[in-house]
């Protein structure tokens, strides 16, 4: 993925909120969603963030302003879900990310034009932007691994194939939804440790996971691979992703076949993709500890050890309801997706090696990014140790697990110097009570 004009971080929009420094989604980023209007019956349509409008490619379209292969992925685009053209590949994908950037920078041909169709994001609201036919969750931290593995496996924490295969389970795309879901509290079976036999009743241990997810754009045949350096051909971009876990229903069933109830009752995403040519100045070299088993062939190349990690700064934020009457939040944890042990590639390439079939609008979760400092942890289940050091929020509550009424806020930008910062806005989503207590 190479830096073309589009990232020169000289240009500017005339669209003015898109020039501050500050906002996640100046001229350089350029991200696609699926909106309409908040709370009107209009049929939902592409739109592209800048600045703090979104323009409504629907409308674009219409107006023919681009030709060639830029405006037939223009028109692709405006549909209500974004799978056909994240199905037309990455040279349709460019194409049109070059004629958005033309069209909105300093100069354009197209203000008045464009103008009208202009949206403030502050009056749209969000439809997942994709339909999400099937979803993987990986495990690709191995600070969160080890950390996790400690609280549920002391004596073998980390399991030995975890360094020598991107770890992964097939998860429940039904019930993924867009910022702003409210779900109700998982019931499911729990035993406690001094349980003569196990109960039923609502999740006790409610957990967030702060991870990225990576959209999947042109598919592959079956049985045919993704190869390593093949893989950008096949990756569309990336979102916020917010994987919920009931930690207490999760350790009674997990073995012997990995999550289930646990994990399949809610996952939120954020409604904006930033494509991976935005994310191209970001890009940094990826290692392996010489002491760590180095990977198999087919997840190693000299392009994913020159260009494989993504440096993407995140955060999660805890608003209580009590926080929500003052307008407050409270910063649980920051931490960065450079630090993953699998790359976005390694984890495409392994998850087609054996033949496995990738459609456009496959979502694949990186599993909970966490650093190797404790203030860094993903989740709260790594911040209270289990739960047994509790958390002491800004405003004097206190919090071991997650609390009905608790929201939970990602956050996650790129920032370096010689490019534009961009970001990709915020997920939140929020805790509702059990629906049967019985």
């Amino acid at each position: 993925m190479q830096l073309n004009e589009t990232h020169n971080p000289q240009l500017r929009s005339w669209v003015s909120s898109a020039n501050t420094g500050k906002t996640d989604f100046p001229i350089q980023n350029l991200p696609f969603a699926i909106f309409r209007r908040a709370g009107s019956s209009e049929t939902f349509r592409g739109g592209v963030a800048i600045g703090d409008q979104v323009l409504d490619l629907a409308q674009v379209a219409d107006q023919a302003l681009m030709s060639g292969l830029a405006q037939a992925a223009l028109v692709a685009a405006a549909k209500p879900q974004l799978n056909e053209f994240m199905g037309m590949g990455r040279d349709a994908w460019s194409a049109l990310r070059e004629a958005l950037s033309l069209a909105l920078r300093e100069g354009s041909p197209f203000v008045n034009e464009l103008t009208s169709a202009l949206i403030a994001q502050s009056e749209v609201e969000f439809d997942l932007p994709c339909q999400i036919g099937d979803y993987t969750d990986f495990y690709t931290s191995i600070h969160h691994a080890t950390a996790v593995g400690s609280l549920f496996r002391p004596d073998n924490p980390l399991l030995p194939n975890y360094k020598w295969v991107p770890i992964g389970y097939h998860g429940r795309s039904s019930s993924i939804g867009v910022s702003g879901q409210s779900f109700r509290r998982p019931m499911g079976q729990t035993k406690a440790p001094d349980a003569s036999e196990p109960s039923f009743g609502p999740c006790k241990r409610l957990d967030y996971e702060l991870e990225m997810g990576i959209y999947i754009g042109r598919g592959n045949d079956f049985g045919e691979a993704v190869t390593i350096d093949n893989s950008d051909e096949h990756i569309f971009g990336m979102c916020l992703f917010n994987d919920w876990s009931a930690r207490d229903i999760q350790a009674w069933e997990y073995q012997p076949l990995g999550p289930f109830l646990a994990k399949n009752f809610a996952s939120t995403v954020s409604p904006w993709i930033v494509t991976m040519e935005a994310l191209a100045p970001f890009r940094r070299p990826w290692h392996r500890d010489e002491a760590d088993p180095q990977p198999l062939a087919y997840l190693d190349s000299a392009l994913t050890r020159e260009q494989g990690a993504l440096d993407i700064a995140l955060e999660v934020l805890i608003e209580t309801e009590q926080m929500r009457e003052q307008g407050e939040l409270h910063s649980l944890a920051r931490s960065n997706f450079i630090h993953s042990y699998w790359t976005v590639s390694q984890m495409v390439t392994h998850h087609t090696v054996n033949g496995c079939n990738m459609r456009p609008g496959d979502l694949l979760g990186s599993g909970t990014q966490s650093g190797p400092e404790q203030e860094e942890a993903g989740s709260i289940l790594e911040l209270t140790k289990g739960g047994k050091e509790p958390l002491s929020l800004a405003n004097g509550e206190q919090r071991t697990f997650l609390e009905d009424g608790d929201a939970i806020i990602l956050r996650g930008f790129c920032e370096a110097e010689g490019s534009a910062r961009i970001g990709f806005g915020e997920v939140w989503s929020k805790v509702l009570p059990a629906l049967n207590k019985k």
